[in-house]
C-alpha cells in the first residue's frame, strides 16, 4: 500500500505543479523588488510549455506486468529572461500592473493545487479507513 500511495502519478504531478508555482512565485516577486533598478530584465517561467513539448515524447506508464516498460516524466521548468523588450527609457522592462496580476494568478493557482493535493490524501484517508471496517 505505501508503495501505491507514493507512486501515485496524479500526486506527483500536482505536486510538480505545485513546485512550479512556488518557483514562479519566487521569480514574479524578484522582479517587482528590481522594479526600479534600470537596465534590469524581468524574468519568467515557463513550463506549460515546456510540459506541451515533451508531451509528443512522454512515454506511456505500464499499467500491467505484460506491458512494456516506461515511465513518463515531466520536464523541469524553465526560468528564462524577457530580453528583447523595454518598457521605459532607462531599459527596465518590468511591468508593475503585469507583475501584481501573475503574482495574484499564480497565487490562486497555487490555492487550488493545495486544494486538489489535500483532497487526494483524503481520498487515500477514506480508502485506508473504510478497508478496516
Amino acid at each position: 500500500m505505501n508503495n501505491l500511495l507514493w507512486s501515485d502519478q496524479v500526486l506527483n504531478s500536482l505536486n510538480k505543479k505545485l513546485d512550479v508555482s512556488a518557483l514562479r512565485q519566487k521569480v514574479t516577486a524578484n522582479n517587482l523588488a528590481n522594479l526600479n533598478n534600470p537596465r534590469y530584465k524581468r524574468s519568467y517561467v515557463t513550463f506549460s510549455e515546456e510540459l506541451l513539448k515533451a508531451r509528443e515524447g512522454l512515454p506511456m506508464a505500464q499499467t500491467s506486468p505484460r506491458h512494456l516498460p516506461g515511465e513518463a516524466r515531466l520536464p523541469e521548468p524553465q526560468v528564462k529572461t524577457e530580453r528583447h523588450t523595454t518598457r521605459r527609457t532607462d531599459g527596465n522592462n518590468v511591468d508593475i500592473d503585469e507583475e501584481m496580476m501573475d503574482m495574484v494568478t499564480n497565487q490562486l493557482r497555487y490555492n487550488t493545487l493545495v486544494q486538489q493535493i489535500s483532497d487526494r490524501y483524503s481520498q487515500w484517508r477514506y480508502i485506508i479507513n473504510e478497508g478496516r471496517r
